[in-house]
């Protein structure tokens, strides 16, 4: 597992090389926003949104059926190169239905991060599974492949072509990992680990679209990778997500479970099998194909702001995180790494109460007392960067 020292000085000594005035200022300029708030990670409207949403609404086509639909689904297998995309109505809905293709069911465990939004372990928990979590790399954020190896080696065994968690008995069926903050984890390594022990590898790539590992995107490593569209995302539908798959015959059946398992007819409606009301509406379809059109766009202008950031933050106390070893970044939050909680505390309330955004990464998932009694590793990664992480504004700059 890589563990990275970060030696910083103590905060009195950090008030004086970097302020959190000066950081307020440099914010405010690069936004140019000299007053007001500036936000964490604002939606930006500069395309064909409205002329596609008026020729959706005029069509009458406003539901699940429309052009803009297939189209958007058709623009994201293109920019992200895997062989099928089908979209849902938000990420969490399309985590949620990869797992049901993935085999994951009630009793089954799914291994996973602590380091990562709510609903990936609340995707687990709705299929009946039981999550498991394991560290993170601190250079990525994101799953360690040398936790899941020691776990896997030293907890499970396997048989009968699945894969045993030795303690609890149960089948470990899926494993999760997630690039956080848009920066990819070590997924190739992660996905060769996971076919030897015989266990499916879903990507949670909510975050990362744009995102490239040694020239492969995010989400396409895996047997199936989803993102998400929400309103605070690198693109957004308002709500929406996307499935992706390099497996055609996979795809067709979440396109079918999607549509309530309705076998395909001209005016009949017969379903045989419970499925799901989870098909993106045209009208969101329309904004992500005008999000589309200027999505290089984005990532070349939110590239340029995390280059202002990183020189910024050069040779100061502050350490700003950077895209990992052998990867292209979309940088969807940028952060920055302090050298304890209190410093943290102290810098997130400063900047909010002077009205710029300023989050922290989130409470580690097992600490929550939904999932507080599930198995664990150690976390020692995890449990330093919560402590220290600060996601700073990361909008796209015009």
């Amino acid at each position: 597992m890589i563990v990275i020292e970060n030696p910083i000085p103590n905060l009195e000594e950090k008030i004086n090389s970097t302020s959190n005035d000066d950081i307020i200022s440099f914010i405010r300029n690069i936004f140019n926003v000299p007053q007001g708030q500036v936000p964490l990670h604002a939606p930006l409207f500069i395309g064909n949104e409205k002329k596609y949403l008026e020729e959706c609404i005029d069509s009458t086509f406003v539901s699940s059926v429309g052009k803009f639909v297939n189209l958007f689904e058709e623009r994201i297998a293109d920019f992200t190169g895997a062989k099928r995309a089908v979209v849902c109505v938000n990420g969490t809905n399309a985590l949620y239905l990869s797992l049901i293709l993935a085999g994951l069911t009630h009793n089954d465990e799914a291994l996973t991060q602590p380091l990562s939004f709510i609903a990936t372990a609340n995707a687990i928990n709705y299929c009946g599974a039981t999550p498991v979590f394991l560290d993170v790399d601190r250079d990525t954020m994101g799953m360690s492949p040398e936790a899941l190896e020691k776990f896997l080696s030293e907890e499970t065994i396997v048989r009968n072509g699945e894969c045993y968690n030795k303690k609890t008995g149960k089948r470990i069926r899926v494993c999760v990992p997630m690039h956080t903050f848009g920066h990819p984890c070590r997924i190739e390594k992660i996905a060769s680990i996971c076919e030897e022990y015989r266990i499916v590898l879903i990507e949670d790539a909510a975050e990362s679209i744009g995102s490239y590992y040694k020239g492969q995107h995010t989400g396409t490593f895996g047997r199936i990778g989803i993102i998400s569209f929400n309103g605070n995302k690198t693109i957004t539908t308002g709500g929406g997500g996307v499935l992706l798959f390099n497996d055609e015959d996979l795809a067709g059946r979440a396109k079918y479970l999607s549509t309530q398992a309705k076998v395909p007819h001209q005016w009949d409606f017969f379903h045989d099998e419970i499925g799901y009301n989870y098909r993106m509406p045209n009208v969101n379809a329309a904004i992500g194909v005008a999000q589309m059109e200027n999505l290089e766009f984005y990532l070349k202008r939110k590239r340029i702001l995390a280059s202002k950031y990183r020189e910024f933050f050069k040779n100061k106390s502050i350490q700003f995180f950077n895209e990992p070893e052998n990867c292209s970044s979309n940088y969807w939050l940028n952060a920055i790494i302090f050298d304890s909680k209190r410093e943290r505390d102290l810098f997130l309330s400063v900047t909010n109460g002077q009205g710029i955004m300023t989050r922290p990464l989130w409470t580690l998932t097992n600490k929550l007392p939904m999932y507080e009694n599930c198995q664990r590793d150690a976390l020692v990664n995890s449990s330093w960067l919560e402590e220290r992480v600060v996601a700073i504004p990361s909008g796209v700059i015009l």
